[in-house]
C-alpha cells in the first residue's frame, strides 16, 4: 500500500509540473522529435494521440508518415498489451477508451520505434505512466519479438530526481524533450 501511495504522490506532483510546462512550451514542442525521427525514415514507428497536457507528437508523426508506417495505440482491454494501428493525418478517427482517438479502421502492426507518453521520467530512463501498465506490458512483448526502441517524449520540466519504480517497469532507451535528447543506453 505504501508503494501505491508513493506512486500516487509522484504522479500528482508530476501532473502539476506537466500542466505548467504545457502552458509554457506547447507550441513547436515536437521540433527536436521531428529532427530525431529524420534518421529513422521508413522504420515502422508508433506515436500517440495526445490528451490533456501531454506533449504533442502529431507534427513529427505526420512528417514520419510521409516516409513509412506510423501507428497509434489501441487499448484492447484492461490488463492487456496495446496494439498499434496504422495512422496518417487524413485517416478517420473515432473515440476510444479514456477519450483517446483511435483509427476507425484497424490495421495493426508491430512498430520498431515506440514514442511513449509519460507523466514523469528520471535521469536513468525510468518513466512514470498513468498506472495501467499498458506500455510496460507492450514494450516487454515487442522487445521479446524484435529490437524495439522506446523513446519517451515529455517536457523537460517532467524530469524528477526519484521515481518509485517496480521491476516490471520497462525502461526508456531515449527521452526527447522540447530542448534535449537523453540517451540511456
Amino acid at each position: 500500500m505504501e508503494e501505491l501511495d508513493e506512486k500516487a504522490l509522484a504522479r500528482n506532483a508530476a501532473f502539476s509540473r506537466r500542466r505548467v510546462a504545457h502552458a509554457m512550451y506547447k507550441d513547436n514542442a515536437a521540433a527536436l522529435l521531428s529532427s530525431f525521427l529524420e534518421g529513422y525514415r521508413g522504420v515502422d514507428l508508433a506515436g500517440y494521440m495526445p490528451i490533456r497536457t501531454e506533449i504533442d507528437p502529431l507534427l513529427a508523426m505526420a512528417e514520419a508518415s510521409a516516409h513509412g508506417r506510423v501507428g497509434v495505440p489501441v487499448i484492447i482491454g484492461e490488463g492487456q498489451p496495446l496494439k498499434f494501428s496504422e495512422w496518417t493525418p487524413e485517416i478517420f478517427m473515432k473515440d476510444g477508451p479514456f477519450g483517446v482517438k483511435i483509427p476507425e479502421e484497424e490495421r495493426f502492426f508491430d512498430p520498431e520505434i515506440v514514442i511513449v507518453p509519460l507523466v514523469a521520467f528520471d535521469a536513468k530512463g525510468g518513466r512514470l505512466g498513468y498506472g495501467g501498465g499498458f506500455y510496460d506490458r507492450t514494450l516487454e512483448i515487442l522487445r521479446d519479438r524484435q529490437a524495439t526502441l522506446a523513446v519517451g517524449f515529455a517536457y523537460s520540466d517532467q524530469m524528477m530526481e526519484h521515481l518509485p519504480l517496480e521491476p516490471t517497469d520497462q525502461p526508456l532507451d531515449l527521452l526527447i524533450t522540447e530542448r534535449d535528447i537523453f540517451n540511456f543506453n
